[in-house]
């Protein structure tokens, strides 16, 4: 069965770029949720006008990765102990979040917070919360690392070491 969540940790383009990797994600979207605004654009981000956190919209098959399964691969991707803030990119814009469109989800995502702030003195930021509102991202923001292959070693989730 197909389902939806929505992701956020940094910079999207990146995020986007990892789950597109993934095996059962399905469909990936990059955006912008629970901000105070309708139709923000990326220069309202940036400007601080608009409130929303940069989101990756993740459709998946659930008979071959599950919520959880995602979560495992979200909290390796991103530092869950900095608040509004991933490597470089820093702003309420880059906040960690999971944000759920159902109960059910949104009770998986709590609970497997909650168990791994067991495995760490130091807190755990990252907010799980339910989907106010999303809006899609501009085009060029949409694949962009499969439309500039080139620019993706500049990203920290896939720089070389």
């Amino acid at each position: 069965m197909s389902k939806i969540i929505y992701v956020a940790g940094g910079c999207f383009w990146g995020i986007e770029k990892y789950f597109q990797m993934v095996r059962g994600i399905t469909f990936t979207e990059c955006g912008y949720a629970n901000g105070n605004i309708e139709n923000p654009k990326y220069e309202e981000l940036k400007k601080g006008i608009a409130t929303h956190a940069e989101v990756v919209k993740l459709e998946y098959d659930d008979g071959k990765i599950s919520l959880n399964n995602i979560l495992e691969h979200f909290f390796e991707l991103v530092n869950p102990f900095t608040l509004n803030e991933q490597g470089i990119d820093k702003g309420i814009q880059y906040r960690s979040g999971i944000y759920c469109i159902n109960d059910e989800d949104f009770k998986e995502a709590k609970a497997f917070f909650e168990h791994m702030q067991t495995f760490f003195e130091e807190k755990i930021v990252v907010s799980v919360e339910p989907l106010q509102n999303y809006y899609r991202a501009e085009g060029y923001h949409q694949d962009y690392y499969n439309k500039k292959p080139e620019c993706l070693e500049s990203c920290p989730l896939f720089k070389k070491s």
